[in-house]
């Protein structure tokens, strides 16, 4: 017979999981409901026209093309159906559900205020809300990379949402640290824009690549960030402002983080065999 006080605990225990559950998705709907709003779709100020448009494909040399953004619609999908997977009963005392619950619903919070920040003219602002959201998502690729899904559905809805998320971001803050410099007035201490560009871009390529080694070659955050930094060249080379140096340095650092992905995901596997 169970004490009164292991029954209470039982119950506790189930209250916080069905909690965590709820507010995830609940926080995706809200990331949802906020990114129409940046969208301009229905109301408010698309995101490349506010805050100054500094935000615009057109804004800085490492500011991807416009059609980089459709990503998103594959990221919040993604994310969705995460919610809407880890609600359901059999995931409610996961393991690994419960050490990334709390993580994610921030990282799907973080996502709308850095939209509602950006909605408000606050450039300033959206760069510490994009680094703390960078942030979580390492932390949430941390516990992923350290714990295994439990099967296919899983890794589709958790590791490869979350990683598409990740990468993503990644060249985001990258574009948004580079246009708060812009609007700021940054001259590059005498260093031609095409050269600060290349190096910005050689940075989001170590990053790529070191995320590629240490992740075990993971694939969804190596092809968002890829998506992102490709439509950087397609921008320099068929937009404003132009600048082919640019595009050339953003090809490579797609061919290296691929190539980077590819030997990692290939000795992860060998490994995986043996």
């Amino acid at each position: 017979m169970s004490s009164p006080t292991k029954t209470r605990s039982d119950h506790s225990t189930r209250t916080q999981a069905l909690t965590r559950q709820v507010i995830i998705l609940v926080s995706s709907v809200l990331a949802i409901v906020a990114a129409f709003i940046g969208s301009g779709a229905f109301f408010g100020t698309p995101i490349q026209e506010a805050a100054g448009g500094f935000l615009d494909s057109d804004s800085t040399l490492v500011a991807p093309g416009t059609g980089a953004f459709r990503i998103w619609s594959v990221i919040y999908t993604g994310m969705l159906a995460y919610a809407i997977w880890q609600v359901l009963p059999a995931q409610r005392h996961d393991a690994r559900q419960e050490r990334i619950g709390w993580w994610v619903a921030a990282s799907l919070i973080l996502n709308a205020v850095w939209i509602g920040v950006v909605q408000a003219d606050l450039l300033w602002l959206s760069l510490p809300v994009i680094a703390v959201l960078l942030f979580v998502l390492c932390r949430i690729f941390v516990i992923l990379r350290h714990t295994a899904p439990k099967n296919i559905v899983e890794t589709i809805v958790a590791d490869g949402a979350i990683g598409l998320y990740l990468g993503w971001v990644i060249i985001a803050t990258v574009a948004n640290a580079t246009a708060i410099l812009y609007a700021t007035g940054f001259e590059g201490f005498g260093i031609a824009p095409a050269v600060w560009s290349s190096i910005v871009l050689a940075a989001a390529a170590a990053i790529g690549i070191a995320l590629a080694f240490w992740g075990g070659g993971r694939l969804a955050p190596a092809a968002s960030l890829s998506w992102g930094v490709a439509w950087v060249a397609v921008a320099r080379f068929t937009d404003e402002p132009y600048s082919p140096e640019t595009g050339i340095a953003a090809i490579v650092a797609v061919v290296l983080i691929v190539a980077a992905t590819v030997i990692a995901r290939v000795r992860h596997d060998m490994r995986a065999r043996r």
